[in-house]
């Protein structure tokens, strides 16, 4: 019997207190070496990129830049509640000298693919922002080639969409009800581009749509590749006037909350754009082959 009871005792595997506290110490100890290790892994690797632009002097690319800026959401994530995690919405990217002359060389495209970039990530990850998204680049002469910096804030703000063209790396904001493209001097957007008429084409708004209207140019224009006459625009439409190509977007601008003292609700990772469906109706298509923009102050669709 004496026997049977010692084999029992050797199988039985049911931890003793002593052992399960001494378990949770293992555990948490663990808990702070991984903690630990986290931050050591981030200053090490914040060390070594600096080592090799240092020692390569190698030029930044736009990935390293986006990558820097989801680092610094899920770095600055702050839990407020069970259903709230915010993140910052106001980005200072800054880089050497030689690394910011590359990435504005770029043009405004770069700034709206970060920005795109860090709403997807936000809403992948489950974040939210206090405001609209800005993202600046800065030309800090202390930084060495090949390096990037980001500082970041919370900045309570509203986020309005504003029509824009796009021309030759140069962003047009459209502020007027007709806007004249063409090599003229007497053009609102004046292109270097000898295959334009001096007054090649026209973008009409009316505050919610926009169209494009050839003015009996010599060359003609193209519209996503088809020619026209008159056709209406809608967001990433791509206009070719000789050898230029005109970008019709419709971009987020955030701008300062009307009132500090009230408080404002978190915005969502990705701002809510317009009823595309609603705002794009008869959208790029030609003039003849239906759709008509429900709104049409000063009837510029007739």
């Amino acid at each position: 019997m004496s026997k049977r009871r010692l084999r029992e005792a050797s199988n039985d595997t049911t931890p003793t207190p002593s052992a399960r506290r001494a378990d949770r110490c293992c555990e948490k100890g663990n808990e702070r070496d991984v903690g630990i290790l986290d931050n050591f892994e981030k200053g090490l690797e914040r060390a070594v990129n600096g080592a090799f632009a240092k020692t390569f002097r190698s030029g930044l690319q736009p990935v390293e830049i986006s990558s820097a800026l989801k680092r610094e959401l899920d770095t600055k994530a702050a839990v407020v509640s069970r259903d709230r995690i915010l993140v910052p919405n106001s980005f200072r990217v800054l880089l050497a000298p030689s690394d910011y002359q590359r990435m504005t060389g770029i043009g405004p495209t770069l700034i709206d693919d970060l920005n795109q970039i860090v709403q997807q990530h936000a809403s992948q990850q489950g974040f939210q922002f206090a405001g609209g998204i800005t993202i600046d680049l800065v030309n800090d002469t202390k930084l060495t080639t090949g390096v990037v910096q980001i500082d970041s804030s919370n900045v309570k703000s509203e986020v309005t969409w504003t029509p824009v063209l796009d021309v030759a790396g140069t962003r047009h904001p459209i502020t007027k009800s007709r806007t004249i493209i063409g090599r003229g001097s007497d053009a609102d957007i004046t292109i270097d581009d000898t295959g334009t008429s001096r007054k090649h084409v026209e973008i009409l708004w009316d505050g919610s749509h926009a169209q494009a209207r050839d003015l009996g140019s010599t060359n003609g224009s193209q519209l996503n590749g088809r020619a026209f006459q008159r056709a209406n625009l809608e967001p990433d439409s791509v206009i070719q006037i000789g050898r230029t190509n005109i970008v019709f977007r419709i971009v987020p601008q955030s701008t300062p909350s009307s009132s500090s003292s009230r408080r404002a609700p978190a915005q969502s990772a990705a701002p809510k754009q317009p009823n595309q469906a609603q705002a794009n109706q008869g959208y790029g298509q030609v003039e003849g082959q239906g759709g008509r923009p429900p709104l049409d102050p000063g009837g510029f669709w007739r």
